[in-house]
């Protein structure tokens, strides 16, 4: 059996405008795009940003690299885990989607 799961991530994104284009970055993990529009760039970004995850993933890289930008686990209830009062324009959602087999393996080995 199939099972489609989806995580999402939401990262602080920093857009400018530059001429007739806009730049969409998400500086903690050093990925950008672009696009016409403001919205246009976000897409591409949430886009961009969901490829670097199921590639890290994919080549066995996403906790060193996650590591490397300075990520850390925090506890959900402790003070660090709580988001400041920003802006959701702030912010980007990113889908990191993900399609389990669960035949392939009786037992899920955390």
């Amino acid at each position: 059996m199939k099972v489609t799961v989806q995580f999402s991530a939401n990262l602080p994104v920093k857009m400018t405008k530059k001429r007739k284009w806009w730049l969409a970055s998400c500086p903690i993990l050093d990925v950008h795009s672009q696009g016409e529009t403001e919205r246009k760039a976000r897409k591409n970004l949430a886009e961009a940003l969901s490829l670097f995850f199921l590639s890290c993933f994919e080549r066995g890289t996403l906790d060193s690299v996650l590591k490397e930008c300075g990520f850390k686990a925090l506890h959900p209830a402790s003070p660090e885990g709580k988001r400041p009062n920003v802006s959701r324009k702030d912010y980007i959602s990113v889908p990191i989607p993900f399609l389990v087999e669960q035949n392939a393996r009786t037992t899920c080995h955390v």
